[in-house]
């Protein structure tokens, strides 16, 4: 069918029962697309309605180039979700009715840039996957509404974001070497014995605590590595003009600390590496922060479930005698869920893990010389990380980043110590 066959079926139906909507499925050539309508909702306050978008390469005139290997693929397809994102926004005027009527939507994600199947690449065409909620007042469909999404919202939305020549081309490849160089430098890690790398000059101070969003530039403080610490890597791609070359602070296998008063930037820091594992956006500002994918956050999560873990490297000797080579509780303490997740982490292959004391349950990571004296080691369960970080890291090669701001008892295990003070590091 053609764009005809969708403009007669809409006028069709206009104030009959949300229900006839369902005539719409199916596929619509347009000029410049192919419409696929995948899905219809049943009802105005349902999950919007499923469509898909497919434009030929012919049409789009995208450069090949750009999505020619894995790395760089994933990053246009991300750019351009993007694209339709703030086309979205810029050009869909229908936003009256009841319920979801109006909406058109696309997972275009957040900062990070991850795998999704909101558009996709293929060898002759770029299909675009977004949702509709098709217009309606109480449940009698709105068809003129309709139409203006179909006819005129998606078509400007398509053309302006799916086509080259409309496209910000310099940003679009700006966007594409971003990602790539971050997957050169990842891939180099290991080679050099580097559990992560910040790069100078990134930004790692967020909005707030709750957005992952940059603070603006004019309050943060840009990161810079101690000489010590210093280390560079040759990009496939140039950035700040024809420079191939990127230094920062290289963070080396083996346990390191992450110390300083509060508010001077510890879990910035840690979370930062937390994020590494994906890359990110430009001008993000941690966009050349990478840490190996081996990495895993750990805390402790009081009340989780547990199913059969062994979390006897931790924890033994419990009253009562319950086993915890096949640990299970319906409501976790704060060291059994922490030793658990250590545990569950290392079986899924983590090489690397990061703590922070904040969210962390005291009792496990240390024991004080004036609490061992008063419960000495036959009548207390817990084996605390402190006595099992050397052995994690000399055995088994996982490495540890450990913030701590309140005893200097790792002091004596770490083999590389940090100070932050006023977001800026020290060796």
């Amino acid at each position: 069918m053609n764009e005809k066959d969708l403009r007669i079926i809409l006028n069709d139906i206009d104030s009959k029962g949300y229900k006839a909507y369902k005539r719409l499925k199916g596929s619509y050539q347009f000029s410049l697309f192919t419409l696929c309508i995948d899905h219809v909702q049943g009802d105005p306050f349902s999950t919007p309605s499923k469509i898909r978008i497919k434009i030929e390469t012919s049409i789009n005139s995208i450069p090949k180039n750009l999505s020619e290997n894995h790395y760089r693929k994933l990053a246009l397809q991300d750019f351009l979700s993007r694209r339709v994102n703030i086309q979205i926004i810029k050009k869909s005027n229908f936003r009256n009715g009841t319920g979801n009527s109006g909406v058109v939507f696309i997972d275009s994600g957040g900062q990070e840039v991850i795998e999704r199947t909101a558009l996709v690449i293929k060898e002759n065409f770029i299909e675009a996957r977004m949702q509709i909620g098709l217009p309606a007042r109480g449940r009698r469909i709105l068809s003129k509404e309709a139409i203006q999404i179909f006819f005129n919202d998606i078509p400007k939305i398509i053309e302006a974001s799916l086509i080259w020549k409309n496209l910000n081309q310099e940003k679009c490849i700006e966007f594409v070497e971003c990602i790539e160089n971050y997957y050169s430098i990842s891939a180099q890690l290991k080679e050099k014995n580097l559990v992560a790398f910040i790069a100078n000059g990134s930004n790692l101070a967020r909005e707030s605590g709750v957005s992952q969003n940059p603070l603006k530039s004019e309050n943060s403080i840009l990161f810079k590595s101690p000489k010590t610490f210093e280390t560079s890597f040759i990009l496939p791609n140039p950035i700040k003009g024809d420079n191939h070359l990127i230094l920062g602070m290289g963070i080396p296998e083996g346990i390191t600390l992450i110390v300083g008063g509060g508010y001077h930037g510890k879990s910035t820091f840690l979370k930062s590496l937390e994020r590494g594992v994906y890359p990110h956006i430009p001008n993000d500002g941690r966009e050349y922060v990478v840490t190996r994918k081996e990495a895993v956050k750990i805390r402790s999560e009081e009340g989780r479930n547990i199913e059969n873990v062994d979390i006897k490297p931790f924890i033994n000797n419990l009253p009562n005698n319950i086993k915890t080579s096949s640990f299970c509780s319906e409501n976790a303490s704060g060291s059994t869920s922490q030793a658990a997740n250590i545990i569950e982490a290392l079986e899924l292959g983590a090489k690397f893990l990061l703590i922070d004391e904040d969210t962390s349950a005291t009792n496990f990571m240390f024991r004080d010389i004036r609490m061992q004296t008063l419960v000495p080691g036959r009548q207390e369960p817990i084996t605390p990380y402190l006595d099992r970080i050397t052995e994690f890291y000399e055995d088994f090669n996982i490495s540890t980043i450990l913030i701590m701001g309140g005893t200097g008892d790792y002091f004596e295990v770490a083999g590389n110590i940090i100070k932050m003070e006023s977001y800026v590091p020290y060796d």
